[in-house]
Formats: structure tokens, C-alpha cells, sequence
């Protein structure tokens, strides 16, 4: 077939986010080295109710694609990539990734679930443009977002601060010609 390979991956695959998943995130605020790498928002837990909200927010599915990332092997929840604020007449987005807990993060799953959110991005949505933000302090993410192709574009000068310190914020962007040039699709 054609497009096996949309959305499903070796050893992780992009699903809906159900109701009963947000247990499970909510439970990932609890962590907050998760939380303070995810965004610029006070770290702060959020009820299974703040997680239905923002679930249902995020997944209207015309400019916002929001996906849980499963293990294929036993269907386990273990984070989420979103293809957010799509502009259709520019044919641009956001990408945003989270690994919520610590045990599944650094083994290769984000980088499998960004590679099968790309190529859904630039293939099957046709957008042109994605570009996220990531903290300076967030090296991994840095490393995984290189590694898959993003250029860092431009830097927001000390616009976050955590523990009293001033962090740059990177701008990265990826256009769909790069990603198809490198061939890199699942």
C-alpha cells in the first residue's frame, strides 16, 4: 500500500487524543522538568478538566491537528506533536512535541514521531512552512530538531526567564522542500 507507513511508525504511531487520556497527561504536569521544557507558561499542573479543554481546543482539525504518540507495541500514551495555527493561504504552521514522562524520553520516539508529523505535514496537508520555538536550556529538543533538518532562523533575546535567569528562545523553521530533499520520511 501506497501510504502504509501515514501516521505509523516502526515503534511509535500518531492517534485522536481520547477522554480517557487525560488522566495520563494531566499526570505528565506533575513533572515539572516536563512542564518547563514545553512551554513558556508558569509551571503549573493542570486537572484531567484544563487537559479536556485544551484537548478539545487543539483538535478541531482545520488549524490545529493535535495527535497522541502510542508505542506500537502496547498502545501506551507517551506524548503528543501538534500541527498547530495553520495559516491555509500561506500554507504555514506550528509544530509543538512533548515525551511526557522521563523513562520514554531520549530514546528515539520524538525523533520517530516528529519524522511521521512532517511528512503528514508537507505530504498529506501540503503546508509549505512549519516552524516551532525551543528554550536554549532545552539541548535535547535542540539536537532532535537539527538532527531532522529545522534551520534555526532567529533568536528571542532573554524573553524567558526561570529561577531568576534570563534564556534565549530559538526560532527554527523547516520548508517542505528541505524535508523532501532529505528523504528522511518514515
Amino acid at each position: 500500500m501506497l501510504y502504509a507507513h501515514l501516521l505509523h511508525g516502526d515503534r511509535v504511531h500518531l492517534t485522536p487524543l481520547a477522554q480517557a487520556d487525560a488522566a495520563t497527561i494531566a499526570a505528565w504536569g506533575l513533572d515539572v522538568d516536563y512542564l518547563r521544557h514545553l512551554d513558556a507558561d508558569p509551571a503549573f499542573p493542570r486537572s484531567e478538566q484544563q487537559v479536556l479543554d485544551w484537548m478539545r481546543e487543539h483538535s478541531r482539525g482545520r488549524e490545529d491537528y493535535l495527535f497522541g504518540i502510542r508505542l506500537v507495541a502496547t498502545g501506551e500514551l507517551i506524548g503528543f506533536v501538534e500541527l498547530g495555527e495553520i495559516a491555509w493561504t500561506h500554507r504555514t504552521g506550528w509544530v509543538a512535541l512533548g515525551i511526557g514522562e522521563a523513562r520514554h524520553r531520549g530514546r528515539g520516539y520524538g525523533t520517530e514521531a516528529l519524522r511521521l508529523a512532517l511528512d503528514y505535514a508537507f505530504n498529506e496537508l501540503n503546508l509549505y512552512r512549519l516552524q516551532l520555538t525551543v528554550f536554549a536550556y532545552n539541548e535535547p529538543a535542540i539536537a532532535l530538531y537539527e538532527k531532522l533538518g529545522f534551520q534555526r532562523e532567529g533568536v528571542f533575546r532573554e524573553a524567558l526567564q526561570r529561577d531568576g535567569q534570563r534564556h534565549d528562545v530559538y526560532l527554527y523553521g523547516m520548508l517542505a522542500r528541505e524535508w523532501l530533499e532529505r528523504g528522511d520520511a518514515p
